[in-house]
């Protein structure tokens, strides 16, 4: 009844109380919800980061080990290339040195006027061998040797008395190898 007696307005301002009263429950309620949440949130979050910084300590290490592989496999590269940078112009430069060779064994002949011309061209042969050695470039003249297949170009085999079977018994053109690395096979004919 005292509602019923009260003014209309008196009832208004009792009941917009009473609403801010609720509201405010609901907010301080909305509140603790949502700090809660941010809390989870953020612990899920730092778990997370926690996770991120172990999977990072553990890749770490693995990143500098490929990073050293690669620049060790760079640099091995890099050193091959300039050991065999000069193979191409090399194989180039045999085909004179062969011409050479066979200058001087054609020459062989005791003739005044042959010899000095003779001496040039095993000066000059002497000038391209020692040019070339400077390089690692190496003369493979398996003479008397056992053969090599690796190194070595059977263009015939012949039966010698006296010669171990498989035996280098003529060189018929000289190979070479540059830094451990065949440039061109020796062709050699080969005992049986």
């Amino acid at each position: 009844m005292a509602n019923e007696d009260q003014k209309p307005a008196e009832q208004v301002d009792e009941a917009v109380q009473e609403a801010q009263v609720e509201d405010t429950g609901a907010v301080e309620i909305e509140e603790i919800v949502t700090i809660d949440s941010l809390q989870a949130e953020l612990d899920e979050a730092n778990q997370t980061i926690a996770e991120l910084q172990k999977q990072l300590a553990e890749l770490e290490p693995r990143a500098q080990a490929e990073i050293a592989n690669q620049r060790r496999r760079a640099e091995a590269e890099v050193e091959k290339a300039r050991k065999f940078a000069v193979e191409k112009f090399a194989s180039e430069l045999l085909p004179v040195i062969d011409s050479l060779e066979r200058a001087i064994e054609s020459s062989q002949v005791e003739d005044e006027v042959v010899k000095p011309l003779r001496e040039g061209v095993e000066m000059t042969h002497k000038m391209f061998i020692d040019g070339v050695a400077k390089f690692n470039l190496e003369v493979v003249n398996p003479e008397g040797e056992a053969f090599n297949p690796e190194h070595h170009q059977a263009m015939s085999m012949v039966e010698v008395e006296g010669t171990a079977p498989n035996t280098v018994i003529a060189v018929m053109q000289k190979g070479y190898v540059l830094n451990g690395r065949l440039v061109r096979p020796a062709m050699v004919m080969v005992s049986k």
